[in-house]
């Protein structure tokens, strides 16, 4: 919500079909699951719309990324909606909020970036992208957007590392 992507992107109204979430998250294909609204979009950018590419984009200082590292920080308890939403990643959390060499704010960035390498993961569960992505008729990409100093970072799709595009 911190981000925007029309801004980001430079796109007009209409230009980009925006879906947002708390903490970026895509939930893995489970047509009998609980976590309806953000596969309906998807099944609809791609399969209606027609989209060529999809992207994950996370953001600094993500809400949701914090409160998935430390859930007893944050005043919600565990049958809240935002509770069930973020275990989606609950073991990436647990693994990095263990992490004594990273600082606070290493271990923040950390998770948002893995956050969306998990989203993009969860996408190639859904056959409608699975399908298109392996004829070559949709893209996934991973993107993070530092609110701070504004520049956007972009997942290399061989390494998973996330760099700033060269402008050119």
């Amino acid at each position: 919500s911190r981000a925007a992507p029309e801004a980001i992107f430079d796109a007009g109204p209409g230009e980009l079909f925006v879906l947002r979430n708390v903490g970026n998250l895509v939930p893995p294909y489970a047509p009998d699951d609980q976590f309806h609204s953000t596969s309906a979009a998807l099944e609809f950018a791609v399969q209606s719309l027609k989209v060529k590419n999809i992207v994950v984009m996370g953001h600094g200082r993500c809400g949701g990324i914090r409160a998935a590292l430390d859930p007893a920080a944050v005043p919600l308890s565990p049958g809240d909606f935002i509770g069930k939403w973020m275990s989606l990643i609950a073991p990436a959390a647990e693994t990095v909020s263990s992490s004594t060499f990273m600082t606070a704010t290493e271990r923040q960035t950390a998770l948002e970036r893995i956050s969306i390498r998990y989203s993009i993961a969860n996408l190639r569960t859904f056959p409608c992208v699975s399908i298109l992505e392996g004829k070559g008729r949709l893209s996934l990409h991973g993107a993070w957007f530092d609110i701070s100093t504004g520049e956007l970072w972009v997942m290399n799709k061989d390494t998973g590392d996330f760099e700033r595009p060269e402008m050119t």
